[in-house]
């Protein structure tokens, strides 16, 4: 083969151990994927919010923002349950470029993945046991996600993942919510697959094993935008977009059928200040329309401390070096508004 094996790494359960989430933590966690399970199943009528940095490249500016964030999430409660989004692993369009905490540890130096599933770990587990927490994070490489699967509640698999059997056979063993996202072109039919896919039983190798899975029922899709053949950004998250999709994704052939909106990506054609802008929209749509109202269950935003982004090394304090966010003032508006209306 020409490839390098450099070293070989630990494996998830020796950096579990060595990095432990507390019993205490562990039974909170069960209260509260209870809570968030019950919101994709429709048994409580509270919108989720999946919400934070395009990338969490740093451990102390995602303190920072979670930590405000907490504060917030307990005055939002009784309308919003809130999971901070602290995705460590980015999927670039090329293969080239910054490619999350996982690659890069430290975004100025060279990439060092050793360091990386550490700074993972460690940065989940500091969220949850700093503010309470438990977080989302996309399963870009389904193998590393032995290694956040008791601090995580919520899982996605992205545009460019969706389509890959891999990717599907895991999610069904996933004991929490996993949004499969539309592929960049826009399928839903392929997005539909994927959700059918992850709900059914499965049987596979998985980091060496032959495993099978009973399905996950709480997979759900998320609609985040799709590029169209001339290149442009398209939303679909228009009450159109919405009333078709309620059509197909009905409970006849789908376990809680669920969508999330994603705000940002293709849906704000990457403009981050629209997101408050498709909350109002989507929430209108609900309000008009029973079907669409019992399938939408909640929102994906991209915020952080500081609004809009910068280069991997711009220097400023919480602001994205990936896609822009919108910074906290907007954020704390937003989710008011959002606590507010829906």
């Amino acid at each position: 083969m020409s490839m390098n094996f450099k070293r070989r790494l630990p494996i998830p359960q020796e950096i579990r151990e060595g990095m432990p989430l507390s019993a205490e933590l562990a039974a909170k966690k069960v209260e509260f994927d209870a809570q968030v399970a019950a919101i994709i199943r429709g048994e409580d009528s509270r919108k989720l919010l999946v919400i934070g940095p395009c990338s969490a490249d740093r451990e102390d500016s995602v303190l920072d923002y979670t930590t405000r964030l907490a504060k917030l999430a307990e005055d939002v409660c009784d309308r919003l349950v809130i999971i901070p989004r602290v995705y460590t692993a980015k999927p670039r369009t090329k293969g080239t470029g910054y490619k999350g905490l996982l690659h890069n540890p430290d975004p100025d130096a060279a990439g060092d993945v050793l360091e990386g599933v550490k700074a993972i770990r460690h940065m989940h587990l500091a969220v949850a046991e700093n503010t309470g927490f438990f977080t989302a994070d996309e399963m870009l490489y389904p193998s590393n996600f032995q290694y956040l699967f008791d601090i995580l509640s919520y899982v996605a698999v992205g545009a460019r993942s969706v389509e890959n059997q891999e990717h599907r056979l895991v999610a069904s063993g996933v004991s929490v919510p996993v949004g499969m996202k539309n592929p960049t072109a826009g399928s839903t039919t392929v997005m539909l697959n994927s959700i059918y896919a992850a709900q059914a039983p499965q049987e596979f190798i998985y980091r060496n094993w032959e495993v099978e899975t009973q399905g996950n029922p709480l997979a759900h899709a998320i609609l985040r935008g799709y590029i169209g053949l001339d290149g442009r950004n398209y939303p679909n998250y228009h009450y159109e977009h919405l009333e078709r999709l309620a059509e197909r994704y009905t409970a006849e052939n789908y376990a809680n059928p669920a969508v999330i909106v994603d705000c940002n990506h293709d849906n704000s054609g990457k403009r981050p200040f629209e997101q408050f802008r498709i909350c109002k929209e989507v929430l209108d749509s609900c309000r008009r329309n029973e079907s669409i109202r019992g399938l939408v269950k909640g929102f994906m935003v991209e915020s952080y401390l500081e609004d809009g982004n910068q280069p991997v090394d711009g220097g400023v304090y919480g602001k994205s070096i990936t896609d822009a966010c919108i910074g906290w003032d907007k954020t704390e508006y937003l989710i008011r508004e959002l606590a507010e209306r829906a």
